[in-house]
């Protein structure tokens, strides 16, 4: 029977999932902490369900309508989609699905972001083509961080 369950069902069998905008705010951040990311990487809006399967690193988020957000701090604007996908490991987000960034006039997926070097404090952003660009992890902190950080 486990070959009648779609790709979709087999990637997310004993996913931890949780549901509803707070729960899944609190999940998100928690796993980004966990990762080594900056809290305001993922600001994702209206959020009603989040998951993770531990075993394989893949987690999900679905948000009630696609959200853009510009990031002042690296003058990019982001378009996320109503599912975010990915599969996590430490300091590294990777086959990431539904996150694009406008370059110039053209809207490029983001399919991996990664922290190489924690000394460095930058964050690398890649491109299905494997072009990328690194920004200062500064660029991502979310509002709380800000004051935690600059008092």
């Amino acid at each position: 029977m486990a070959s009648e369950l779609s790709f979709q069902d087999q990637e997310r069998a004993g996913a931890e999932i949780v549901y509803g905008a707070e729960e899944c705010y609190r999940s998100s951040l928690e796993l980004l902490e966990e990762l080594g990311f900056p809290k305001g990487v993922l600001p994702l809006k209206n959020l009603e369900e989040c998951g993770r399967v531990r075993a394989t690193g893949f987690v999900w988020m679905k948000q009630k309508v696609p959200y853009q957000h510009f990031f002042t701090g690296s003058n990019t604007l982001v378009s996320y989609a109503t599912e975010v996908t990915a599969y996590v490991e430490k300091s590294k987000m990777k086959k990431m699905t539904g996150i694009k960034s406008k370059q110039l006039l053209l809207w490029v997926p983001i399919v991996e972001m990664s922290i190489e070097d924690p000394a460095q404090k930058k964050i690398y952003f890649k491109t299905p083509m494997g072009i990328g660009r690194s920004f200062p992890k500064t660029a991502f902190i979310a509002e709380e961080e800000k004051a935690q950080i600059f008092g």
